[in-house]
């Protein structure tokens, strides 16, 4: 018989998918190990510098990193170990790889390039998202929690990258243009939280939020993002006692 006659076995291109990310994870976790850190774009690499914008939040807010790497390796693993060819953990395997794989090199961008770090984030986040809206059931843990940390942050942090670019090249005030990505954020991540019913997803979001809040103090604009991060960790423990 012909090679046409015998298709591919999916639980052949199931393990390869599984292996390929754990490759991606990999090298996204390792990405900020050799690069310099990251806390937000450096005001020089802008047409016009904007130190401090309003939008971005406390530099502390960045560690939840730590936990975004750490989960998301373990999830690619044990999807490798133990799911490597079940189809509902297969079905969201491509949307989580082209994100990590992005990601790998985010970081490195970033620092030369922000016009080209905000669309790649934003694709990231399209691939999280992409994969959590295809998460198994089951498995939580290993999955969709996880991925919901990272898509939640990451929805924060392509809406922080959009204003600072976009205020940065003089199309805005830093403040009108905090406020309106700030109701982008919350408007989205609401919405995204209600449709994706998985509660790290707020939480990650609520978590960028109070880092806004700490930055900008009891202003109106600190105070409003705080709001948001109550909403949103409402909605989130609400779904986790679902």
């Amino acid at each position: 018989m012909t090679d046409l006659e015998h298709p591919d076995d999916p639980q052949d291109s199931a393990k390869l998918k599984a292996v390929l990310l754990v490759v991606a994870a990999l090298a996204f976790v390792v990405s900020p190990l050799i690069s310099q850190p990251f806390t937000g774009f450096n005001p020089a690499q802008l047409p016009i510098p904007v130190d401090d914008p309003p939008i971005q939040p406390a530099g502390y807010a960045f560690s939840i990193w730590g936990v975004i790497y750490l989960w998301l390796l373990g999830s690619a693993g044990y999807g490798l170990l133990r799911r490597d060819t079940a189809p509902d953990w297969d079905r969201g395997r491509w949307g989580a790889f082209i994100s990590l794989a992005i990601g790998a090199s985010w970081i490195a961008v970033a620092l030369s390039a922000p016009v080209m770090a905000t669309i790649l984030i934003w694709l990231m986040l399209g691939g999280a998202l992409w994969a959590l809206a295809r998460a198994p059931a089951r498995d939580r843990g290993w999955n969709a929690l996880p991925l919901g940390l990272y898509a939640g942050w990451l929805t924060a942090a392509s809406c922080v990258a959009t204003g600072t670019v976009v205020m940065g090249h003089g199309w805005g005030s830093p403040e009108a243009l905090s406020w309106v990505m700030l109701g982008v954020a919350l408007a989205l991540s609401v919405w995204l939280t209600l449709r994706l019913r998985t509660p790290t997803y707020p939480i990650a979001v609520a978590w960028a939020l109070i880092g806004i809040l700490a930055a900008n103090g009891a202003s109106a604009f600190g105070l409003a993002a705080g709001l948001g991060a109550l909403i949103l960790l409402a909605l989130g423990f609400r779904q986790l006692r679902a």
